[in-house]
């Protein structure tokens, strides 16, 4: 197989579905592959490999299941049988149209928003929403003297904490703990919508806590919970450095080192939560590594559903036997 010759081609490859016929996309077959977890390099890879066989052979027209015939044999050749699964399984989901939630959880600066980012890339998920742009709806339509809370930062919601406090009582976590529940009305709604439509959407946020974040619907709903941590003091303040930066400095670095505390105080109480709740926490010391983890994890889920099912079926056949 030359790669080469994938310049050299006198005409499209056609894929035909039915009566139609759509051109070849490396691009877009490199996209699917990536949701399997293969890093973008190796799918694109991957995506070649299938062009210049067909190529070879002079095929220039071919049915999808063919297509995808050669498409489980090139996978299973260069990067194994676990990714041909999971490609198999990803492709039984979108046929299914069941709808998926990711909920991304984590304190100020641990990387939701840019795992949340990357996964979305990934998966090719087009829906990707931050609780922070719920709580601005909804400080538009509920003023401050009305609903305090959501307008502060999550790690400053402490301010608006006004009732006598006993002197144990940590008004931080208080005013935070507000602030969560008020914003996942907003979320809950959110992903009723998305399940309901059978949409797939992740939701990233320092709002989605363990035990206040919305619950799975059950039935054809698959959703993966998960909590964002740095363990490490130094990378997590370096990632202010960054976010200021790519913000052309509206988030500055100086404004969360001097609430630094408080939002690691946030983190250490969300992971107690986690604990507390069974969630899954990933650690974000090395970002590639934390998308494969999130991925492992979304085909766990994946294989314990395809089990459950597989269960179900065999119950029934059980029951309509008796």
């Amino acid at each position: 197989m030359n790669p080469e010759r994938s310049s050299l081609r006198p005409e499209l490859i056609q894929i035909v579905s039915q009566e139609h016929a759509i051109p070849f996309s490396k691009g877009l077959l490199a996209e699917s592959l990536t949701a399997t977890g293969l890093p973008p390099e190796r799918a694109y890879q991957v995506a070649m490999s299938v062009e210049c066989r067909l190529l070879d052979e002079d095929i220039y027209r071919l049915p999808v299941d063919e297509l995808q015939a050669l498409v489980y044999d090139t996978l299973s050749q260069s990067e194994g049988q676990r990714y041909v699964q999971r490609y198999l399984q990803w492709h039984k989901l979108a046929a299914e149209e069941r709808s998926l939630i990711i909920l991304i959880g984590g304190a100020t600066g641990v990387g939701k928003s840019t795992l949340a980012a990357l996964l979305a890339g990934r998966l090719g998920i087009v829906r990707l929403i931050s609780t922070d742009t719920v709580r601005q709806v909804m400080r538009a339509f509920f003023p401050p003297n009305f609903m305090p809370a959501i307008h502060y930062s999550s790690f400053s919601a402490g301010d608006s904490v006004r009732l006598p406090l006993d002197k144990a009582a940590d008004r931080q976590l208080l005013g935070f703990v507000e602030q969560v529940r008020m914003v996942n009305v907003g979320v809950e709604a959110m992903v009723g919508r998305a399940v309901k439509e059978g949409l797939r959407m992740i939701v990233e946020g320092v709002h989605l806590v363990p035990g206040f974040m919305p619950a799975s619907p059950g039935g054809s709903t698959l959703m993966l919970q998960l909590v964002v941590a740095v363990s490490d003091e130094g990378l997590h303040r370096s990632h202010f450095v960054v976010r200021e930066r790519e913000t052309d400095g509206r988030r500055p670095f100086r404004r969360y080192v001097r609430h630094f505390r408080k939002i690691r105080r946030i983190q250490d109480y969300i992971l107690e939560l986690a604990v507390d709740q069974g969630t899954l926490v990933v650690e974000n010391s090395d970002i590639d590594q934390a998308v494969n983890d999130v991925v492992d994890a979304l085909y766990a889920l994946l294989d314990a559903d395809s089990k459950e099912q597989q269960m179900r079926s065999v119950e029934g056949v059980r029951g309509g036997g008796a």
